[in-house]
């Protein structure tokens, strides 16, 4: 009834201690208080290290200037276009940033300031890291044998080498988004320093001022040479234009040719002629109309022209022509038409109508001749413009090649001109020799180091230790897979508890005055054939090493209840977790209590509570299992305990020790041993190495399992029990033995019972003196 307060095996597999779960802040701050020591001493040594980099770290200082970038300084000496667009602006401060950590400017500042020769400069002092590094490359230098320079590559050695060293300490950089650089130097020498930026400085306007002046001069030299080119090949030009012209007859007045001016003349009097002989025409062919409709018909219709001679006769004959017309139809109509007047009137106008149709006549014809001469005139003009046209058309080809010409010789003297004037401009420009830069603050001598800083340096290091030492601190607790707590062993494996075994001290084996008030005494006076190491709970039966076994009783007895003798046997997983100590300290509890307790050593590979008796026995288990010896005369009795010990002797190696221990020599000793004690507790090999626990499983009321404190790993454990199911079912409890009692209230929870040790000690006695080792 009482074992099924403790799971069986296959709620092992269920247990997890990585289960999901929300950041559980109790457990963090347990975290950092139990590495706290861990951080404070890597803070320590960050902060140590950081002194002695400042210790054995030279000094040094920063000499700063700054150039502003003004192109208005030389617009009273040439004309410049407007400002450079923003991206030209940047790319042109870039340009300057990077000729002023040029090695053609640093070279100039070594030899203006003699650097070279300077040894403090080419020699400075070292950091322990470059002092290292010098010393390697010297070592390495032993074993090169380079020949001996001359002087003139010493030298040249020397400037190249403060060349570097200027490079490596120049800092230039733009100053946000302006056209101020901000050039500084750092040196060990602080007067070094400041001499150096203004160096740097003088140089770079000098250098400016050097380009500019290099640069026009070129200019200068080369546009003389392109001009003199120019102005011969713009003459030739010219002269070839003339000769051309005067080759081909291309004579011009008012800026025409005289061929094209005649060809345009012809050209109007041909639209005039043809304008005369288009009127003429019309003329001609309207009076023509007439006369052939009939004398009649021409007489009534005829359009008598103003400008004709013989208009004035016919305009009288027109005249005769109505009057008589009107007076013979006046008597026609009074006195008829048969009227002599009438007739005679009729006869007149018959005359007249011949005479005015016989003047149409002459006026058509003389039209016909006017129409005539003005085509003739038309045709004449015609064929001059057809001549002049192919005249025109020789000359024309003649034109396009002159033409030609003429463009060449105004491009060669447009050329000219416009060289001309840039040579005269750049010859003034030489004459004004200022630079597009000054200095808008002065390199001083700086008075403090710049680097390296004390507080930064300091600041920096106790971050970087507390950082590390938090590193060391994740890293162990991530490497945590050990027992530090019962929660451990309670979320691990899901099984009972049963305590904490502290590690024990030298001053807990000698003897002390038990509860009741009597003393042992010496194992030479009281016999006692244990040593001083499975004696503890003996001889400090009041402290928390006692209590815990105390409780392991009182669980074995609640557990196996109602059974007259008691067989439990104690286990580890590794060897050395400290089982056989346990298990001879709860034995020899029992028996100090009044217990009839036996305790057999059941490893028989490695005997070690055997090897530990004072008096070394010449028989034990082996001769009881086989049948060679009585159990009974097998027993080696503690006279101040009444313990009972069956030791192990092994003579040679043995390799079936799991048969004999679950054999029916074992089944029988066991039985039998039953009837004589009330608590048997044996001594087993542990679970990992050998099988010999498993096969003595079914002889075994309970196990009690010993784990070392902080070193048996949860998942050896938990897959040791998985696959030892009979071991599991009949488990206990496990103790974690060698505990570190100072240690563990950092491993527990809040609230858990490992926080209040320290209260708990005054129910003890000999509590401070568990610090050694078991």
């Amino acid at each position: 009834m009482h074992q099924r307060s403790f799971p069986p095996t296959s709620r092992l597999s269920m247990a997890s201690e990585d289960a999901d779960r929300f950041i559980d802040l109790e457990r963090l701050a347990a975290i950092a208080i139990r590495q706290a020591r861990v951080v404070a001493l890597c803070a320590a040594i960050g902060l140590m290290l950081g002194v002695l980099y400042l210790v054995f770290t030279p000094a040094e200082y920063t000499a700063a200037t700054r150039i502003l970038l003004d192109d208005s300084l030389t617009k009273f000496a040439e004309e410049k276009d407007s400002g450079p667009a923003h991206i030209q602006a940047d790319s042109t401060v870039s340009t300057e940033v990077e000729i002023l950590k040029s090695a053609r400017l640093a070279h100039a500042v070594v030899l203006a300031e003699k650097l070279h020769e300077n040894e403090a400069f080419l020699n400075p002092p070292q950091s322990p890291i470059g002092w290292t590094k010098a010393q390697i490359k010297s070592i390495a230098g032993l074993f090169s044998f380079a020949p001996q320079p001359p002087a003139s590559s010493v030298e040249n050695a020397k400037i190249g080498k403060a060349v570097a060293l200027l490079q490596s300490g120049l800092t230039a950089e733009r100053s946000g988004r302006s056209y101020v650089i901000d050039v500084a130097f750092r040196s060990h020498d602080r007067k070094l320093a400041g001499a150096i930026t203004r160096a740097y400085a003088e140089a770079y306007l000098s250098d400016q001022l050097d380009a500019n002046f290099d640069a026009t001069q070129r200019a200068t030299i080369w546009l003389q040479g392109r001009l003199a080119e120019l102005r011969d090949s713009s003459q030739a030009a010219a002269l070839e234009v003339e000769k051309f012209r005067a080759e081909n007859g291309l004579t011009s007045a008012r800026g025409e040719l005289i061929s094209e001016q005649q060809l345009a003349d012809l050209n109007s009097q041909l639209i005039l002629a043809q304008a005369d002989t288009a009127n003429a025409l019309g003329r001609y062919s309207q009076f023509k109309s007439i006369i052939e409709s009939g004398p009649e018909n021409a007489v009534r219709n005829a359009t008598i022209p103003s400008d004709n001679g013989n208009s004035a006769v016919i305009n009288d004959l027109k005249a005769r022509y109505l009057n008589v017309t009107k007076r013979e139809q006046e008597i026609s109509t009074r006195f008829g038409e048969d009227h002599a007047q009438a007739v005679a009137l009729r006869r007149e106008q018959a005359g007249l109508e011949g005479r005015i149709f016989q003047e149409l006549k002459q006026i058509t014809e003389s039209y016909r001749n006017e129409y005539e001469v003005a085509k003739a005139r038309e045709n004449s003009l015609r064929d001059n413009v057809g001549q002049m046209a192919g005249l025109s058309s020789e000359t024309s080809q003649s034109l396009v090649q002159l033409r030609e010409l003429e463009q060449k010789s105004a491009a060669l003297s447009t050329l000219y001109q416009a060289f001309l004037a840039r040579h005269e401009e750049a010859s003034q420009q030489r004459s004004f020799p200022i630079a597009e830069a000054r200095v808008i603050s002065e390199a001083n001598d700086p008075v403090a180091a710049s680097s390296p800083r004390k507080s930064l340096v300091l600041g920096l290091s106790l971050v970087l230790g507390l950082f590390g030492g938090a590193a060391v601190g994740a890293f162990q607790e991530f490497r945590e897979r050990f027992f530090r707590t019962g929660d451990d062993v309670r979320s691990a494996l899901n099984i009972n508890f049963l305590g904490y075994l502290p590690i024990v001290s030298a001053r807990l084996t000698a003897a002390k005055p038990n509860d009741a008030g009597t003393k042992h005494q010496p194992r030479e006076q009281t016999g006692s054939v244990t040593p001083r190491i499975l004696r503890v709970a003996i001889n400090a039966p009041a402290s928390s090493f006692a209590e815990t076994l105390r409780n392991a009783k009182i669980a074995s007895d609640v557990v196996l209840q109602g059974k007259q003798c008691k067989v439990i046997g104690f286990v580890s997983v590794l060897p050395h977790e400290g089982k056989t100590t346990v298990a001879a300290n709860f034995a020899g509890l029992l028996a100090s209590h009044g217990a009839r307790t036996l305790l057999i050593d059941g490893d028989l590979r490695n005997p070690g509570l055997s090897r530990g008796l004072s008096l070394a026995p010449d028989k034990g288990l082996v001769e009881a299992i086989v049948g060679d010896q009585p159990w009974r005369s097998t027993v080696m009795v503690d006279r101040s305990t009444r313990l009972a010990i069956i030791p192990a002797v092994v003579r040679g190696r043995l390799s079936h020790t799991s048969e004999l221990l679950s054999g029916p020599g074992m089944h029988d000793l066991i039985e039998d041993a039953r009837t004589a004690y009330d608590y048997i507790i044996v001594d087993l090999p542990p679970l990992g190495p050998v099988v010999d626990a498993k096969a003595f499983a079914p002889l075994t009321d309970g196990f009690v399992m010993v784990a070392e404190w902080g070193a048996t790993p949860r998942a050896l454990v938990r897959a040791t029990l998985q696959a030892e199911p009979q071991v599991a079912a009949k488990l206990l409890g496990i103790i974690l033995n060698k505990t570190d009692m100072k240690k563990l209230a950092r491993y527990g929870s809040f609230g858990g019972s490992e926080q209040y040790l320290d209260r708990y000690s005054s129910y003890y006695v000999e509590q401070a003196g568990m610090n050694g080792k078991a």
